[in-house]
């Protein structure tokens, strides 16, 4: 049913965070038509809090090691904030060129497994009317 996640990074300027995301962290792109660039990203996950209100959702990138990533992002002249250790993982701030701060951390809670896309021919396959056999109608009619 589902096959994949759709985030939106609002930005000022959304062309210096549109290279960022190719140039810098090197994310494959698709043009979707006049420039607009959609970004491919690794297996994620969604987690729901608890809140006060609906409608606020946060985006965070995850690294394997959040320490090694702020360091390249340094050599790279992007600014991160200071690395905080929320027990469920490392966290960190980097600052877009568009002036956003997107956060980034390195997990220490359990990881789901990535979920496994069905190939359409499968989908199909199970969406379609179960056929049943000759015999078996046979054998309902004689009962019926």
């Amino acid at each position: 049913m589902l096959v994949g996640m759709h985030s939106i990074i609002y930005s000022k300027n959304p062309e210096a965070d549109r290279a960022f995301l190719r140039d810098v962290l090197g994310l494959p792109s698709a043009d979707a038509g006049e420039g607009w660039l959609i970004f491919g990203l690794p297996p994620s996950e969604v987690a729901v809090h608890p809140a006060e209100e609906n409608d606020h959702h946060e985006l965070y990138l995850m690294c394997k090691d959040v320490r090694t990533f702020v360091a390249a992002m340094a050599e790279a002249g992007v600014a991160c904030g200071e690395v905080m250790n929320r027990g469920w993982g490392l966290l960190t701030q980097m600052t877009l060129p568009g002036g956003g701060k997107l956060g980034v951390y390195q997990p220490r809670h359990a990881r789901p497994k990535p979920m496994k896309l069905e190939s359409r021919a499968r989908a199909r396959k199970r969406a379609a009317p179960k056929k049943t056999s000759r015999a078996r109608r046979a054998r309902k009619a004689r009962r019926g």
